[in-house]
């Protein structure tokens, strides 16, 4: 009988020990929640890809787009991705069918860049309490950033309080009389931009006072009459909330009446297709938030994150215009999802998902401006804090020099 063992025996039973250690070590390190698997992720999104917001239905095209470039390359840390981006036509009701789906028939990981406050209102608890992300949504109403009681939702839009303080600051300072009248979208949306907007006129102490509001409902065919309205009010300053069809509209209205007020716009509807739809002449003189670059413009032409997204659109979505700044938002956001999957590792589970969401703050998306990164972190869910003020000249954005830090 053996009773001791040679170096080499040693030696190799060590080996073999320290090898299954550590294989054990690393299957233990992979960690599953539904919809991740060692060789896919599927997440999902609603956006409407009909109705009165398909405008906004590139958003999930363009995603599409990046994940299957993405694929092709190999996928995110070995595992191919699996995006499912269905249509709710921006209602609550086809968005709370769409999300559940989402969730419990295709056991997504998590959701992101679902677009419009109502409709995700309409899912915000819900998602909440099944602990499934709702990450980077196309909508920045401040219920977003509320960490403590709906942990899973996270905006992924500057908020619109943000906005509107900033730009009522902006009116206070270079029109201090200012008569203004405002056209803003008839749901949360456009009260979350109109409450913060007035508290700040409220607050300055000067002459500056709102003399008209007119609203809109999305199923509405034009903004014609409240445009008409708007301009015989005496009003010298035009603060429109409004988005998609609603803002095109709106400024060709305006333009068409030859009312010339100084024209306040939110940062969503400041992309190129929706001017263009206006007419760019139009839209000059406009004034808007502005945090991300362009598309299709001679300006960030050479960008590398520009030329990024336009070698992506040319080969995977030729079908889309090289000018279409709502499909170069959808690619921005895209890669920030990627990077959140990409640093959950082997970790794919909800609560990882959401760890590495809430400590994005200093990530720069390839949409944003230079200067300009996400701020989030685990107890402050605000987007991101530094934005610039602008004016379209009729072809382009002049960005101002230094930007505003709320």
């Amino acid at each position: 009988m053996k009773i001791r063992q040679t170096r080499r025996e040693f030696c190799a039973g060590a080996a073999a020990t320290i090898f299954a250690s550590t294989t054990t070590a690393l299957a233990a390190e992979k960690k599953y929640d539904p919809g991740a698997s060692d060789s896919e992720i599927k997440i999902g999104q609603t956006v409407p890809h009909s109705g009165p917001g398909s405008l906004y239905g590139v958003l999930g095209r363009m995603g599409q787009a990046y994940f299957q470039m993405l694929n092709d390359k190999g996928g995110i840390n070995g595992r191919k991705i699996t995006f499912l981006t269905l249509d709710d036509a921006y209602s609550a009701p086809k968005c709370v069918e769409a999300t559940r789906r989402l969730v419990e028939q295709d056991e997504v990981l998590g959701l992101y860049g679902s677009l419009g406050t109502a409709p995700q209102t309409a899912v915000h608890k819900y998602l909440n309490s099944k602990g499934v992300p709702q990450l980077l949504l196309n909508t920045g109403a401040s219920k977003w950033n509320d960490p403590k009681n709906y942990k899973w939702t996270m905006a992924g839009l500057p908020l619109y309080p943000t906005e509107g303080r900033i730009l009522a600051r902006h009116v206070v300072k270079v029109k201090p009389n200012a008569k203004i009248g405002i056209l803003y979208q008839n749901d949360d949306f456009g009260r979350d931009f109109l409450a913060p907007f007035k508290k700040v006129l409220e607050g300055a102490g000067g002459t500056a006072k709102v003399i008209m509001e007119q609203t809109y409902d999305l199923s509405d065919p034009t903004v014609d009459s409240q445009l008409i309205n708007l301009s015989k009010s005496g009003a010298d300053v035009f603060y429109n909330i409004s988005t998609g069809k609603a803002s095109s509209q709106s400024i060709r209205k305006a333009a068409e009446l030859g009312w010339k007020p100084l024209q306040l716009l939110s940062a969503g509807s400041t992309g190129r297709s929706i001017l263009s739809a206006a007419g760019l002449a139009n839209a000059s003189g406009i004034v808007a938030i502005r945090y991300s670059k362009d598309a299709g413009v001679p300006r960030w032409a050479k960008d590398p994150d520009v030329v990024g997204f336009e070698e992506l659109r040319k080969k995977y979505l030729p079908s889309v215009d090289p000018d279409n700044t709502i499909a170069y938002a959808g690619y921005g956001q895209a890669v920030t999802m990627g990077e959140i999957l990409r640093r959950c590792g082997n970790e794919l589970t909800r609560e990882n998902v959401l760890r590495q969401a809430t400590n994005l703050n200093g990530f720069h998306s390839p949409f944003f401006l230079d200067g300009v990164s996400y701020s989030y972190t685990p107890t402050d869910y605000t987007p991101m804090k530094t934005l610039y003020i602008s004016i379209f000249n009729g072809k382009d954005w002049d960005i101002s020099d230094k930007p505003v830090t709320e």
